[in-house]
């Protein structure tokens, strides 16, 4: 079985579970559907390659309008090849819908691109505490001293600055699925994730199990 799937987030909600109240991210996880398959005698490696969101042929390259005629499958906007363990019975064309990777109880790793915040101070961005409020002050949010002057006479890399905030791959580990709607390949984990409605996520089986 492939350990993941692509999915869009719809939003979040909250439900009720033994009178308790969760907050839940939405996510439509597939319909997904095989496009290749990785072979470890030909390619060095097992795998299933799978796409997600139909698009039409017009704005698909001509080289890949081949892969996806070579699988019999439409072209897709999304491709995300997945491992896991008796890969062989995966064949090029096969839909794969969410039940047929998770259930209620399993814990995932959900991987998107953050909310993009544009140009940020090093308060933001930082958490920097700034300095003095009052009394004449005029460092107040400016970040201070980033480093020495005569030598090494640069500002080493990695220096916390100001600069572009957010839009960056997060991956939020280790939420449990607490709710799917399987005929609406629907998933509801328990918490948020990052990005905005109609971000595209990979949701993987989770890596560190509580």
């Amino acid at each position: 079985m492939i350990e993941g799937l692509l999915g869009k987030k719809l939003g979040m909600t909250r439900i009720f579970i033994d009178g308790l109240d969760v907050p839940v991210t939405v996510i439509k996880a597939g319909e997904c559907y095989v496009t290749q398959r990785k072979i470890a005698e030909r390619d060095g490696y097992d795998a299933v390659q799978i796409g997600f969101e139909e698009k039409k042929a017009s704005r698909t390259t001509k080289p890949m309008q081949g892969h996806f005629k070579k699988a019999g499958t439409s072209p897709f906007y999304h491709l995300k090849e997945f491992r896991g363990e008796d890969l062989s019975g995966y064949k090029p064309g096969q839909k794969i819908t969410v039940k047929d990777v998770f259930k209620v109880g399993d814990r995932v790793d959900v991987t998107g691109r953050s909310k993009g915040k544009g140009f940020a101070g090093v308060m933001k961005r930082w958490n920097f505490s700034g300095g003095p409020a009052a009394h004449g002050s005029m460092h107040n949010r400016a970040p201070g001293s980033i480093g020495q002057s005569a030598y090494p006479s640069k500002v080493f890399k990695g220096m916390k600055m100001p600069g572009h905030y957010g839009a960056k791959r997060v991956t939020v580990q280790n939420l449990e699925v607490v709710a799917m709607r399987e005929d609406e390949n629907i998933i509801m984990v328990r918490g948020a994730v990052p990005g905005s409605v109609n971000t595209v996520y990979t949701i993987k089986k989770a890596i560190k199990k509580r």
